[in-house]
C-alpha cells in the first residue's frame, strides 16, 4: 500500500482528496487541524506549515500541497504583508514540503507531487493581484522541477475555479452571489472539491506517468471560452 502524504489534507480540496484515496493508500494528514475523520489507513501530525518544521517521514510515494489563500482587495489596499503573507502559505509552503520529503520521494516507485494554482493566474481579474502573483510562482515552480526531477518524480499542478470549499465561502454566501458566479462560467457551473480531488486521483496513479510539469485548468470555461 502507497503512502500519501497531504499537507492541509483537514479542509476543502485537501480533506476531498484524504477521503478520495483512504480505501486504497496509506494517507498521512499534515495540519493544523485534525481531520473529522477516522480510519485505519489514516494518521494526522499537527503543524503549522509555515511556522513549525514538517514532521521526519521515511516512506513517501507521493505529495499533495493543499494550503493557499483567498485574498481579495483593490491593489491599492494591499499591503505589502499581504504580498508576503499570500506567498508564505501558496508558494514558501510548497517549495518547503518539496524540500522537507525529496529524498524519500526519490527512492519511491513511480513518485509524484502534486500542487494547486488557480485560474486567476491565467485570467486577469480585478483584486486578484496577490494570490495570482503568489500562484504564478507555483506554476513557475512546478515546470522547472518537472525538468529537473525528471525522470524520477513527476510533479504537475490543479488550477481551480471558484470551489465550494470554506475557503471561498465569502464568494458564495447567498443565492445571488452563487447565481453571479455561475453566470460567469460558460459551463454555467462552478467546481465542488470531489471533483477536484478525483483528478488528483489522477494525476497520482499509473495513468498519468507521461504528464509531468503540467497546469490543468479546472475552470468550466472561464479562462479558455468567451461566449
Amino acid at each position: 500500500m502507497k503512502t500519501i502524504v497531504v499537507i492541509g489534507g483537514s479542509k476543502g480540496i485537501g480533506k476531498a482528496i484524504v477521503e478520495t484515496f483512504l480505501d486504497t493508500h496509506k494517507i498521512i494528514n499534515i495540519s493544523r487541524s485534525s481531520p473529522e475523520e477516522t480510519h485505519p489507513n489514516l494518521t494526522h501530525m499537527g503543524c503549522d506549515i509555515l511556522k513549525d518544521e514538517l514532521p521526519d517521514i521515511t516512506i513517501v510515494d507521493a505529495l499533495v500541497y493543499c494550503p493557499g489563500s483567498i485574498n481579495l482587495k483593490p491593489f491599492a489596499r494591499l499591503s505589502l504583508e499581504d504580498f508576503r503573507e499570500d506567498f508564505e502559505i501558496n508558494l514558501i509552503g510548497a517549495v518547503k514540503a518539496v524540500q522537507k520529503y525529496l529524498d524519500p520521494l526519490k527512492k519511491a516507485e513511480s513518485p509524484s507531487i502534486l500542487l494547486f494554482s488557480t485560474v486567476a493566474s491565467k485570467l486577469g481579474m480585478p483584486y486578484h493581484a496577490s494570490i495570482a502573483a503568489a500562484k504564478s510562482g507555483v506554476e513557475g515552480l512546478v515546470k522547472s522541477l518537472g525538468a529537473e526531477l525528471a525522470p524520477t518524480i513527476r510533479i504537475n499542478a490543479i488550477a481551480p475555479t471558484v470551489t465550494d470549499t470554506q475557503l471561498a465561502s465569502k464568494l458564495l454566501r447567498n443565492e445571488k452571489m452563487i447565481d453571479n458566479i455561475k453566470e460567469r462560467h460558460p459551463l454555467k457551473k462552478f467546481l465542488n472539491p470531489k471533483e477536484v480531488a478525483e483528478m488528483a486521483q489522477f494525476l497520482l496513479s499509473e495513468k498519468a506517468t507521461s504528464i509531468s510539469g503540467q497546469i490543468f485548468e479546472m475552470d468550466y470555461g472561464i479562462v479558455t471560452f468567451k461566449i
